[in-house]
């Protein structure tokens, strides 16, 4: 969530958006009358929901809490099912950008995160049922550093190890007496009873001053029991602003169960460093890959290492692409959909082990936002040309906050999207949550997309009313939503804003708002 956007977004609000629109829609080379259209819907944004003080973007959060105070202590505890969705959060809105991980030890056990928009701490959740119901906790927050009277969590990214010790990694942002920015660090925190309790937490690459930014952490570890480098836990992050090893994407390894971390630098550290979402997976045999968006050379890029993440080689480039960063679709117009690359590899018996896979979102001939896919079979040496992996369907639609899992067991590729086909609006603001999936090695994909949303949501109004209040449009979904599979079940989970308008008790904002939804999918 927390795009700093330095030279493309300045402190996350939407009036440079026709700085990044401009330049995108003349390499395009829509007509004018679609240039005019898009700069005066960034304008408009900037001239309602997003100036609401009762919908703060991620970059002014620190005021909204230092006026209002959090909204709720985090005491709810307790998931809801909705028929075949579960509302995992259940609590005062909004949340947004989720991701979860499952232990393969024992199936049935799951954890996830999400940024809670009007509270500080990250929440974190975890269900020993195969997500039928769901337990929540926040995780902890450093102590105040000098002058830095406030700091809260944001992005949330969760692995398990071979052994089942579970790792939560996110950003703490500090602020400085409520003037702005002033350090970010990064924080992993180890839970051994899979994700009730976090009692570690290790805190690491502190960047003081507004200058230096850490931002967009994933992580992953190797749960191979016969690799060299069993159980190394890997995040990557990417530096948005300067930093002490020269910005760009990093790359940070715990050989000692997350309680200290090795950082290198794996893009090329005599490029300009203007990289965002990188993800990391590793290979059958301890290899260690990371991918992510270099929005300076408009390219989804990738490196790899064979030493449990010591020394990595030149990176490469998995394609070139449309979208530079970012990108104002209908149903996420305030904030942006952003580009980012989710890697995972084939670790079953099957034919394609070994195989990397690579999705992201890119713009289509339409105008339209699509998830595109490539796969190498040379540990990343070469890629296959991007393929989409959705449905082609008649009219326009808008795919986005893609995430890809390929299970482990039956080799199947799985990519959960938002996807706005079920619009009633006319004006693809209705999203709901798909799959597709691939079962013989992303050549081809299985038609229809599952869906699996039952209720479409909209984070644009609340039945034609605009702005509505049950929405936070400074984070709409946030920049991210995951999906883990395992032994031919996937468990999507994502943004959802059916409740936006329930009143939930307990909170100084009675309003259901964002929340937190999954559900458990058999892959046919």
């Amino acid at each position: 969530m927390a795009r700093q956007r330095i030279g493309l977004f300045r402190n996350a609000t939407f009036a440079p958006m026709t700085t990044i629109l401009g330049p995108i829609l003349m390499k395009i080379s829509l007509p004018k009358s679609a240039v005019l259209f898009f700069s005066l819907l960034a304008q408009a944004s900037v001239l309602t929901a997003a100036n609401d003080p009762n919908n703060p973007t991620w970059w002014d959060k620190y005021t909204y809490l230092a006026k209002n105070g959090p909204l709720a202590d985090g005491s709810t505890t307790g998931s809801i099912t909705s028929g075949s969705n579960v509302d995992v959060s259940n609590e005062c809105g909004p949340q947004s950008e989720t991701f979860i991980a499952l232990d393969t030890r024992s199936p049935k056990n799951l954890a996830a995160g999400s940024n809670e928009i009007f509270r500080l701490p990250m929440r974190g959740y975890y269900s020993s049922n195969s997500g039928k119901s769901w337990g929540a906790v926040d995780l902890p927050l450093p102590a105040s550093q000098g002058t830095n009277s406030i700091n809260f969590g944001s992005d949330p990214t969760l692995t398990f190890d071979s052994r089942g010790n579970l790792f939560y990694g996110y950003i703490v942002v500090f602020f400085g007496n409520g003037a702005g920015v002033n350090g970010t660090e990064m924080a992993v925190a180890r839970s051994t009873d899979g994700g009730k309790t976090y009692p570690t937490v290790t805190f690491f690459s502190h960047e003081g001053g507004s200058n230096h930014f850490n931002d967009k952490p994933m992580i992953t570890a190797d749960q191979n029991p016969v690799s060299p480098f069993r159980d190394n836990v890997y995040i990557a992050w990417d530096a948005a602003v300067g930093g002490s090893i020269g910005g760009g994407v990093r790359f940070a390894t715990s050989r000692d169960n997350g309680a200290t971390f090795t950082t290198v630098r794996v893009d090329d550290p005599k490029g300009q460093g203007h990289s965002i979402g990188a993800s990391p997976a590793v290979g059958p045999n301890g290899e260690v890959y990371v991918g992510w968006n270099d929005y300076a050379a408009n390219a989804i890029v990738f490196n790899r290492s064979f030493d449990g993440g010591k020394t990595f080689a030149s990176p490469v480039t998995i394609s070139a692409k449309v979208l530079a960063f970012d990108y104002p679709v209908p149903a996420e117009s305030f904030r942006g959909a952003l580009v980012y690359p989710s890697l995972d590899v084939d670790r079953s018996s099957g034919p394609h082990r070994g195989r990397i896979y690579a999705s992201w979102m890119d713009l289509t001939a339409l105008g339209t936002t699509d998830i595109f896919l490539s796969y190498s079979d040379d540990r990343g040496a070469t890629w296959s040309n991007p393929q989409p992996v959705t449905d082609r369907l008649s009219f326009r639609v808008d795919r986005f906050n893609h995430w890809l899992s390929v299970d482990p067991v039956t080799g199947y590729v799985i990519v959960s999207f938002y996807d706005t086909r079920n619009d009633q609006t006319g004006s693809r603001y209705m999203t709901d949550t798909y799959l597709a999936v691939s079962k013989d090695g992303g050549q081809n994909w299985n038609a229809p997309d599952l869906r699996v949303s039952n209720v479409s949501s909209n984070e644009h109004d609340c039945g034609g009313v605009f702005p509505c209040s049950g929405i936070n449009y400074g984070n709409q979904q946030g920049d991210y939503e995951g999906v883990v599979s395992y032994n031919g079940i996937a468990y999507p989970i994502w943004t959802d804003s059916r409740r936006q308008l329930d009143p939930i008790a307990g909170c100084s904002r009675n309003l259901g708002m964002e929340e937190v939804f999954s559900a458990r999918v058999a892959i046919p």
